[in-house]
């Protein structure tokens, strides 16, 4: 049994609106990884954190965009990513990232491989999917590692009543 004319056309504007609407919510020149929310779920043991996880992608986008959402192990403190690209012309051969232990994060830095013609980089950062980048240079394939509270200098913060003199006087410069 056929469906009337209009049925059928009415059904083609749905099913192309439809399509037009996913394209949309998985086209990716719309993806802001770097407001990536935290998790609501209970998290399976103190100080937990979740890094972005792909084994070989064939670029940065797809392994952000593909990443598994999973706990990082206890064991691990940092997140990894590791850079192949083709040295002469900077194009990505692939990109691989995951959860580290500071004694892989030491590898941090760029190599040359002269067999194969391409470069590696590997860096390494601490905090929540804190591995949205992948390194490109020496510059940016380093091992990021936050200061601790023991280790550390002395927090230099401004006193509030420097903070209330400055903002009065602000106030009455722009009275004035």
């Amino acid at each position: 049994m056929a469906l009337p004319m209009a049925l059928q056309t009415s059904a083609a504007i749905h099913i192309l609106s439809l399509v037009a609407i996913c394209t949309e919510v998985v086209k990716g020149d719309r993806v802001n990884f770097y407001n990536i929310k935290p998790p609501v779920q209970a998290t399976p043991f103190p100080k937990s954190f979740k890094c972005f996880t792909c084994e070989r992608a064939h670029d940065n986008y797809n392994c952000n965009i593909w990443a598994e959402d999973k706990w990082c192990p206890e064991d691990t403190q940092f997140c990894m990513s590791v850079h192949h690209f083709h040295s002469n012309h900077g194009k990505t051969k692939f990109v691989t990232k995951r959860c580290a232990v500071q004694e892989e994060c030491r590898q941090s830095g760029c190599k040359h491989h002269k067999e194969t013609g391409h470069t590696e980089c590997v860096s390494c950062c601490e905090g929540m999917v804190c591995n949205v980048e992948v390194p490109t240079n020496h510059t940016n394939a380093v091992f990021a590692m936050r200061q601790t509270a023991l280790g550390s200098a002395p927090c230099q913060t401004t006193p509030p009543w420097r903070t209330a003199v400055l903002t009065l006087g602000l106030c009455g410069w722009f009275i004035l």
